[in-house]
């Protein structure tokens, strides 16, 4: 018998967003990395979040605060008990980036759309230009649950006492080795130095996907895929990228499909820890 997904609710195949479109209290959300990709289309009723003006303080350096996040959650129409379905372009990256900040302010009922934006449209699906109808709502957030994000102090500790947390580089082998400081077709931008924080293991956020339909992989497979590194559950982990969101992805993977349960994401990632002064770093 396969191997269960720790935590099913949160995830959900195209079929059951298509029969659900109509359902009462739930609100699909895209997020893409082309904050253009939504008004091209999207599947009907869904709001489109724009991550570089949504997801992220405008003036600091930061992920939502609660009032930022409470803000955004009621004028897209959703309150405490919304089912929300999240998807993005990418694989989801940024879609597993909000879903991570929601998980931080408390919003319990989360589900990421196995495959994203692009098997919606490779399955002929629906999709329209019309905005959502959105009756806006009062959202009262949960205090902040910091135990799954990770700051750059908490990094530089351990990366300098190596205390038995496993840190996860999800970045391109190029983008580890300090060949890149950004992936191939992103800006090369964002860090003073290119390289890797100390005693990272490199595990590309894509070999948690199937290659054919960005759908993830079963949970035999990513028990290999971490496991063969020796992240399996049994002690803390860090995920980083550059800049928090392809980490966001590989921190759903390891808590939401294989269940480990102390996984933090530093958001502040590469683009952070590769230019602060006196940090070691590798190649």
């Amino acid at each position: 018998m396969p191997a269960r997904v720790a935590h099913p609710e949160t995830i959900v195949e195209t079929g059951w967003v298509a029969d659900n479109l109509d359902t009462e209290n739930l609100r699909l959300v895209e997020v893409d990395v082309d904050t253009t990709a939504y008004d091209q289309g999207h599947i009907p009723g869904a709001v489109g979040w724009n991550w570089t003006t949504q997801l992220n303080d405008r003036l600091t350096r930061d992920i939502l605060n609660k009032e930022q996040m409470q803000r955004l959650l009621g004028e897209s129409g959703i309150g405490r008990n919304t089912t929300v379905v999240l998807y993005g372009d990418n694989n989801n990256w940024f879609a597993t980036y909000a879903f991570w900040q929601m998980k931080i302010y408390g919003h319990r009922r989360l589900k990421m759309m196995n495959g994203g934006r692009q098997k919606w449209i490779d399955e002929g699906r629906p999709t329209n230009t019309d905005a959502a109808d959105v009756q806006r709502r009062v959202y009262r957030a949960s205090n902040a649950d910091t135990s799954i994000r990770a700051t750059r102090e908490y990094v530089i500790d351990t990366a300098s006492t190596r205390n038995n947390i496993g840190l996860v580089d999800v970045r391109a082998p190029a983008e580890f080795s300090g060949e890149l400081l950004a992936p191939a077709n992103l800006p090369q931008e964002g860090s003073q130095r290119g390289g890797h924080i100390p005693g990272a293991a490199n595990i590309p956020w894509a070999s948690a996907v199937n290659a054919e339909d960005g759908t993830f992989k079963s949970v035999e497979e990513l028990r290999s895929v971490y496991g063969g590194q020796g992240i399996n559950g049994d002690s803390e982990v860090i995920t980083y990228c550059r800049i928090g969101e392809r980490s966001s992805h590989t921190w759903f993977v390891l808590t939401q499909i294989l269940g480990y349960h102390k996984v933090r994401n530093y958001d502040g990632s590469w683009t952070e820890y590769g230019s602060i002064v006196g940090a070691a770093i590798e190649r």
